[in-house]
């Protein structure tokens, strides 16, 4: 068998300001054919990876393609995506004949005049390599799930974790349902219910938790090959937005519409019962330093610029605060400032000097901090771990005003690993307060060494939780909470 595998993906906030283009593929993961690391997957590289490492074992040919992904972002440009695309699509034709194709594709990527990227690709893609070639693709859960994806593939799997620490497993799943494809062992088809609902959905959290669970064991159903939940990108406005619930069966197209049904059900019971209680400013502030000073520490999540969803990641609101109120034994991170940054890297090494930063990417960003800084360290082309994949920071510095030490990077992303602090010598676990810039996918690396976590709503991009005011204009109506009345059910 051959099996050509690729990934191009990034998760598109079309409400935010921050543009995405080839510059921040290039930063974030672009890797030529060939050249993807056999030591670990990098954001949606798992597909790529996995081929890599099992096709002496299962006794196929893996040939890569291109692999092109960027941190969270706003709309990419479209002569960008078109390129990145064509590459791949050159690449595939090259490959050919190929009995294979296995991608990584985030699923909630719009770039200009494109809502459905992935519908794009994929349509490319299947007139390359005809209809009896086996096209499967792994997406993020924070996927738009249309029904163009589903009619051109042969299976997808989504992951079921988030924080997004399955990514690998997925991957497996995937390739094993496309060689037992290849081998006649399995003819799978698919079946779709949209729950119609928007929602946060973080699997650590013990509702949702419970319903995982209970998904992977309905998942072992005789017949049942595959059971993925979109959770939906909320902050992408296209029309297939919302939940869905894919169900892959091995032939029995009734037994996966049922359980799709009983699947997607379930799910709408949980509308706002995974819901994040948040704290404003000044009285999350209040209660977190109340409760330091145990040891561990707390965390405090800036969630409305989380980068991780889109958001500049350059907000100042909680700084300021911590700032005011001449916080101690505080370390913040990642503010994504790369001019700040270079300025400290000038300065150098224990400099004293005068510092703008934060606040530059639009009103959502806040005022600027202008203050004395002192440069405590400095470091190059940094890392964080998530999962088993590592996440660019680019160049980082940590500077220190007073009692709070704050991390400035060049390569804008959310906090994952402890890597955020540790690869300039802040030990996260002595601190009484950490303050995140992220909203869930910490949880992986921080959750073990909090605490407490004390969620804070600041004025960020994100800061609208509430998601009947956000103003969408194209995601298909009803869809709750914006309508109460809507119920779901199957559409595929």
């Amino acid at each position: 068998m051959r099996l050509f595998t690729a990934t191009l993906a990034t998760e598109s906030n079309t409400f935010a300001p921050v543009s995405t283009s080839l510059a921040n593929f290039r930063e974030y993961v672009f890797l030529r054919p060939g050249e993807h690391p056999d030591s670990e997957p990098m954001f949606c590289t798992a597909p790529t990876f996995v081929a890599r490492q099992r096709a002496a074992r299962d006794g196929f040919t893996a040939i890569d393609g291109s692999c092109f992904a960027a941190s969270p972002g706003g709309v990419t440009n479209r002569a960008d995506y078109e390129w990145m695309r064509d590459q791949i699509l050159a690449e595939l034709a090259a490959a050919m004949p190929l009995d294979a194709v296995m991608l990584g594709l985030h699923g909630a990527m719009v770039a200009h005049g494109y809502d459905d990227v992935e519908g794009d690709i994929l349509d490319r893609v299947r007139a390359i390599i005809g209809p009896d070639c086996i096209l499967g693709v792994e997406f993020d859960l924070h996927c738009h799930l249309s029904l163009k994806r589903v009619e051109l593939c042969d299976v997808i799997v989504l992951y079921k974790e988030y924080p997004h620490t399955d990514v690998v497993d997925r991957a497996e799943e995937l390739l094993d349902l496309i060689l037992a494809k290849h081998r006649g062992d399995i003819a799978p088809v698919m079946s779709v219910y949209d729950c119609q609902q928007l929602g946060a959905y973080p699997t650590q959290d013990p509702v949702m938790r419970e319903f995982v669970d209970w998904v992977i064991e309905k998942e072992k159903t005789d017949g049942v090959l595959s059971i993925s939940v979109s959770h939906a990108y909320c902050y992408g406005d296209v029309p297939d937005l919302g939940g869905r619930v894919l169900v892959v069966t091995d032939g029995d197209k009734a037994l996966a519409d049922a359980v799709a049904t009983e699947v997607g059900g379930r799910f709408q019971t949980l509308r706002g019962k995974t819901a994040i209680d948040f704290f404003e400013v000044e009285q999350g502030l209040d209660h977190a330093f109340a409760q330091a000073g145990g040891g561990k520490p707390i965390i405090v999540t800036d969630a409305a610029d989380n980068a991780g969803a889109g958001a500049p990641s350059d907000n100042t609101t909680l700084i300021r605060a911590l700032l005011a109120r001449d916080a101690q034994d505080v370390a913040v991170g990642p503010v994504w400032d790369p001019v700040a940054t270079q300025h400290c890297f000038s300065a150098g090494l224990g400099a004293t000097f005068p510092l703008r930063f934060g606040g530059k990417t639009g009103p959502a960003s806040g005022d600027p901090v202008d203050a004395v800084v002192e440069v405590i360290a400095l470091a190059r082309d940094c890392t964080q771990t998530f999962g088993p994949t590592k996440v660019a920071l680019g160049d980082c510095a940590a500077i220190r005003i007073g009692g709070v030490e704050i991390v400035l990077n060049t390569a804008r992303t959310q906090a994952l690993g402890l890597e955020t602090f540790t690869n300039l010598g802040i030990d996260p676990t002595a601190r009484g307060v950490l303050v995140l810039k992220s909203s869930t996918h910490f949880r992986a690396a921080y959750a073990p060494i909090a605490a407490e976590i004390v969620h804070i709503h600041t004025d960020g991009l994100l800061e609208r939780r509430d998601y009947t005011r956000i103003p969408y204009a194209k995601v298909r109506r009803p869809i709750w909470p914006l309508d109460e009345h809507a119920s779901g059910g199957l559409i595929h």
